[in-house]
């Protein structure tokens, strides 16, 4: 097991759910990304940068794809609590992954 299955899998339920969902999309949209823990959180990093970053809280699950990938998508982010680099997404809202994969997708672009 890597570094990333033990965090998830410190977690249960809902958390747990979200925190793999993340990671696939990231996995699917940036096969060449590699994975580590970075700031106790998984990371994702590619051609030498951070990619993005996910963690899981005990009320929402943090999702950061620095500064670029917060700004580039702010109005649609209206709804969650966002700062420079951060977005939280609520456990008790669904978990928006198409946004996700649209902000997954920006940063991979940003980085190639």
């Amino acid at each position: 097991m890597s570094e990333i299955d033990n965090y998830i899998n410190g977690f249960a339920g809902e958390v747990k759910e979200r925190l793999t969902a993340i990671r696939d999309v990231v996995r699917e949209l940036a096969p060449q990304a590699t994975e580590r823990i970075c700031m106790r959180m998984p990371t994702f990093d590619m051609n030498g940068k951070w990619l993005v970053h996910f963690a899981g809280f005990e009320k929402h699950v943090g999702f950061y794809p620095q500064p670029d990938g917060v700004e580039a998508f702010k109005e649609k982010l209206t709804g969650y609590k966002t700062s420079k680099g951060t977005i939280q997404f609520p456990l008790n809202k669904p978990l928006p992954i198409d946004l996700i994969r649209e902000i997954v997708k920006f940063r991979v672009e940003a980085l190639s």
